[in-house]
């Protein structure tokens, strides 16, 4: 009897065995660079800018100058735009064009002046966007504020603000005196470390020609070089990049810039210092599940990579894309938008990592000079507390996806190479997504002087949970004789407040003792203390378990 309670014992424990999952093996080869370690993701965008100086608004931009090695650049909507500063969903104004009773020109800097101040206290540099057009500029000025909300259709929004003007020289005027004005206020030298675009998605946000959009870029560009001739200037920040009508747009505005008459000057050619385009992905719910498709925001960026760069005389020139985004409507929730439930929780961190590490290798291979990726999304006063807004923070409490950024901040020097067992490849990621039967368990490694930091993902299109994964990590070619290991987790358990809400009852009052636990909560988490690393020739390996959707960055200082 004896033996037989043995052989069971030794059978189970074999089956045991049999039935541990092999684990995810990845290598990191610090002799392996890549390339420098741009921060293509310290970008950020919104639409409604007089969040900007409101009080979450100024608690976010202080928390996003803080995570960033390098300035952050800041992008929003409805900088030229009339009103009262009053905000709304995908609304705001700054009044600082107007006219008085003869048709003269009525500047007024205070509200943008109160936008920018709020930038650059923070050392962060404004990607400023010349829109939307002034209701006294309009052609077409009535009806002007719209008054749009979730579930509304989306070309609600487009009212007397996308027209045309019915002056192009008191709009160029305008432009000259903004331009005039910063420079004046903020210095020549700080101005020059700006951006300067025109307009936003004018084969959308635009009711007017093709042509008519060049001749409103000619007279901006020709403004901005006025008031300052070391400004740099750019365009056109299309929306859908990868069809066909979007490309034809890009085209025809490198074409223009290059070799047609200018509409301002007469001249040939307009000033062009930077290409911007929009790429973005496509969520949808199947079976009241929501399914994710990167590859639809991956072909855009690699559309717009190639057009640029096969373009002789602009292949070298930088490249942002305005809008970098899981989908279009941050504004839109939940409720009129089943597919934005990704927006609370990790998955919407995974989905960032995947996705960030995966733009950076279309960068490289069409060698294209790529800096800046906006992260279109910010946050809204005063709305409901986990409304399902595309934000990376609500009520001033830190969500898991912002996480990711702080996780991005800590990776320095040049990126290096990584290989893996149970990793899609980028192309295969660009054009079919993330679909098959397997997770994507990948990562982003940099090697900095005495750091190494890797950047670790587990993702899938189908938001669904798992217990995890074993996963493997060798990192070959560490410098130092000594090491130490961080851990940082976002998680179901570990920076995340929306699982930290849920399990209060979803408050929608919650008290200032439970805000206290969720902004602790909304902070990048540790998974453990630091600990004594082992060194083996130059060699470390960390042995994880990574649940689906989760993210983990290992920083290795030595």
């Amino acid at each position: 009897m004896k033996c037989i309670v043995s052989l069971i014992v030794i059978l189970t424990t074999i089956q045991i065995g049999l039935a541990q999952p092999r684990p995810v093996v990845l290598n990191v080869d610090v002799n392996h660079p890549k390339g420098v370690m741009k921060p293509i993701w310290a970008w950020y965008g919104y639409d409604e800018p007089n969040y900007t100086y409101m009080k979450d608004g100024k608690k976010l931009l202080s928390e996003l100058s803080t995570l960033s090695p390098v300035p952050v650049y800041v992008r929003a909507h409805n900088l030229m735009t009339t009103g009262d500063g009053t905000p709304a969903l995908k609304w705001g104004s700054t009044n600082m064009y107007t006219e008085d009773k003869d048709g003269n020109p009525v500047y007024s800097w205070t509200i943008i002046d109160q936008i920018f101040d709020t930038y650059i206290q923070r050392g962060m540099k404004p990607l400023a966007q010349l829109g939307f057009m002034p209701e006294a500029l309009s052609i077409h000025p009535q009806p002007y504020q719209h008054n749009w909300k979730p579930g509304d259709p989306y070309n609600n929004c487009f009212t007397g603000w996308a027209y045309p003007p019915k002056d192009y020289k008191k709009w160029g005027d305008l432009v000259y005196n903004w331009v005039k004005h910063c420079v004046e206020r903020y210095g020549q030298k700080e101005v020059e470390s700006w951006y300067w675009e025109v307009w936003n998605e004018p084969n959308g946000y635009w009711k007017g020609t093709m042509q008519e959009y060049f001749k409103l870029y000619d007279y901006s560009a020709d403004a901005v070089k006025r008031a300052l001739p070391t400004a740099r200037i750019g365009g056109l920040d299309l929306a859908g990049t990868s069809n066909p009508s979007a490309t034809k747009w890009l085209s025809a505005f490198l074409v223009h810039c290059d070799r047609d008459t200018n509409y301002a000057t007469g001249k040939i050619g307009a000033p062009l210092d930077v290409v911007l385009f929009h790429a973005k992905g496509s969520p949808k719910l199947v079976n009241g599940m929501v399914e994710m498709n990167m590859g639809t925001q991956l072909r855009d960026i690699s559309v717009g990579l190639s057009t640029v760069t096969a373009y002789p005389k602009y292949k070298d020139l930088p490249i942002i894309i305005g809008e970098s985004d899981p989908e279009g409507c941050a504004a839109c929730g939940m409720a009129t938008n089943p597919s934005n439930a990704y927006r609370n929780g990790t998955m919407y961190s995974s989905y960032t990592a995947a996705s960030v590490a995966r733009i950076y290798e279309l960068a490289d291979h069409f060698g294209a000079n790529l800096i800046g990726a906006v992260n279109w999304s910010f946050e809204f006063e005063n709305q409901p507390w986990f409304y399902g807004f595309r934000d990376l923070a609500t009520n001033g409490v830190d969500k898991p996806v912002l996480n990711v950024f702080r996780m991005l901040g800590k990776m320095t020097g040049n990126r290096v190479g990584v290989t893996g067992n149970l990793a899609y490849d980028f192309k295969t990621v660009r054009d079919s997504s993330v679909r098959g039967p397997q997770t994507d368990i990948n990562a982003l490694a940099c090697a900095d002087k005495n750091k190494v930091t890797v950047l670790i993902w587990n993702y899938h299109d189908d938001d669904l949970k798992d217990a995890g994964s074993p996963v493997e990590i060798t990192v070959n070619g560490i410098s130092g004789k000594k090491a130490r290991l961080t851990h940082y987790r976002i998680d179901q358990d570990h920076s995340n407040s929306y699982e930290t809400w849920i399990k209060m009852g979803s408050p929608q009052r919650p008290t200032n003792e439970q805000i206290a636990k969720l902004e602790k909560s909304g902070q990048l988490e540790m998974i453990s203390a630091p600990e004594p690393l082992k060194l083996t020739n130059h060699t470390a390996i960390v042995k994880i378990n990574l649940p689906r959707q989760a993210v983990s960055l290992i920083e290795i200082t030595f």
